[in-house]
């Protein structure tokens, strides 16, 4: 039987995504199994606007300035003719891309320009997901996967090395020779405790340094959920277990068992030198606290520093200090709105906004080294400038007890709640898709136009901690002039020298 190869592309933006953990695992599942695996990542090439996603946060002063160069060369050759040669050399059976809403243009266009190959490619992700024909009415696209990947892709591989039809493998849509396309059923859940350990040898060695608080890491992400189980409209993670619910698959929100994550960390630590960890689980405390014992007593013989994100009411005294005894680094939370009547109303978040202080407080209480950072959203549907001024309001409230502050421009991502109401109010059309979270606002909302939206995203950290007699100069600073850009430099210099100048 002759080798049987998978070509993986990942169209990364620069700076925007950290090793994908999901080619990793379908790496290594493939290579278990006898095929041969290679992957093409576009995220240290210019691929064509010089966008970089964690130096646009370091701009709007979201995170501490880091420099990369001394692990990162940027690559100055055509992406396009790069994949191209690959392709004629690699001569690959499949073509595999895993994608988001964000990076799928990207994509396509990778896609697009190798399809003279006529080699049979298959997409998924999150987008997939959501979008399945919006995906396979590009005639590049030949089969999409609705769900999860791990049973499909090896089914699917196995099928095509044997020469047998594919056309009802679950989790799969495929697009026949005559445009028809087969909605095969979505699959059983995975068994994510069953899944093999990832292969990160596909990724350049840069691509396991990762900056955070100011300092580059040899970072890996580790998986201790999937899903989540908050219902927050601007998330697709409520869709994803309505998917799997409606299809009689079994809960997509699934945690791994301790076991299975202390296992991956090992592997992470003893092989490949990991000098930290990022949880990337929505919600990390949706544990249970016989759970959350179990976890703490597994990480005290771990001893590797590490990032979590949770949500603000899940704090706990007890939680954190036990977090910080084993190695907790650095969080973040997300607070999202200010205003808590919006909040619980167009995004169904039901805190109080004491809650959220007060979870502030404990937190910095037990002084986590690289401290904690608040995630806040701004331009979201029917919302209006003075209900912006309320996130900022209540950051000004926590302001000295958090390190850095993020403000995204709101993401209609397809599959979610807001996305729906975006497009009934003529906000966005039907076909849009959304840039990135660091990227420019996409609604056009006449009571908050896309200009403002920057403008406070730009500027949103330095209204939280300067004083409000110096709030006309930073909504100056917000402005796309000549004399707006001249300020904002000049503030930025301010802030950085003010609050960044200790380090960590």
């Amino acid at each position: 039987m002759k080798d049987f190869k998978v070509l993986f592309i990942y169209p990364n933006l620069r700076g925007m995504n950290m090793l994908p953990p999901a080619i990793a695992l379908f790496s290594r599942i493939l290579k278990d199994n006898g095929f041969q695996v290679g992957l093409f990542d576009t995220t240290y090439y210019n691929t064509g606007d010089d966008f970089d996603s964690d130096k646009e946060k370091e701009k709007n002063l979201a995170v501490r300035p880091f420099d990369m160069s001394g692990q990162v060369t940027l690559k100055t050759t055509d992406p396009l003719a790069d994949l191209d040669d690959m392709v004629t050399s690699y001569q690959p059976d499949l073509i595999a891309m895993s994608v988001t809403e964000d990076i799928f243009p990207l994509g396509i266009r990778l896609l697009r320009h190798i399809d003279r190959h006529n080699v049979l490619t298959l997409v998924g992700g999150v987008f997939p997901t959501f979008a399945p024909h919006k995906v396979l009415r590009n005639k590049e696209v030949d089969i999409v996967c609705v769900g999860e990947g791990e049973h499909a892709l090896l089914e699917l591989c196995k099928r095509l090395r044997e020469g047998k039809p594919f056309s009802d493998i679950g989790n799969l849509w495929v697009k026949g020779k005559d445009g028809e396309i087969v909605k095969n059923p979505i699959c059983t859940a995975t068994d994510i405790d069953r899944n093999p350990l990832p292969d990160f040898s596909l990724f350049e060695e840069a691509r396991l340094y990762r900056p955070m608080a100011g300092k580059i890491y040899r970072m890996f992400p580790v998986e201790t959920h999937r899903g989540c189980p908050y219902l927050c409209t601007y998330c697709n993670s409520p869709a994803q277990q309505r998917l799997y619910r409606e299809s009689k698959a079994g809960q997509f929100f699934r945690k791994k068992s301790v076991d299975a994550v202390r296992r991956e960390m090992k592997f992470y630590r003893d092989e490949w030198g990991a000098e930290y960890f990022y949880f990337w689980a929505d919600t990390f405390f949706a544990y249970t606290d016989r759970e959350f014992d179990e976890f703490i007593e597994m990480y005290a013989d771990i001893k590797v520093p590490f990032w979590c994100q949770t949500r603000p009411e899940t704090i706990t005294e007890e939680r954190i200090k036990k977090l910080r005894e084993v190695g907790l680094h650095r969080m973040a939370l997300g607070i999202e709105h200010g205003n808590e009547e919006f909040r619980k109303k167009i995004i169904n978040r039901h805190v109080k906004n004491e809650t959220i202080v007060k979870a502030f407080d404990i937190i910095s209480a037990h002084s986590l080294p690289a401290g904690v950072s608040v995630n806040n959203i701004v331009g979201f549907p029917t919302e209006t400038p003075e209900l912006a001024f309320d996130t900022i309001e209540l950051n000004r409230r926590i302001a000295d007890k958090v390190d850095t502050m993020n403000c995204y421009a709101f993401t209609p991502f397809h599959g979610t709640p807001l996305r729906d109401m975006s497009v009934k109010l003529g906000y966005i059309d039907e076909d849009a898709f959304t840039g990135c979270l660091t990227g420019e606002p996409v609604l056009n909302m006449p009571q908050f136009p896309k200009e403002r939206i920057k403008g406070i995203m730009r500027t949103f950290s330095i209204y939280t901690r300067f004083d409000k007699s110096r709030w006309p100069e930073i909504e100056a600073a917000g402005k796309p002039t000549p004399e707006g850009e001249a300020i904002l430099e000049k503030l930025r210099a301010e802030y950085t020298g003010k609050y960044f100048s200790k380090g960590e």
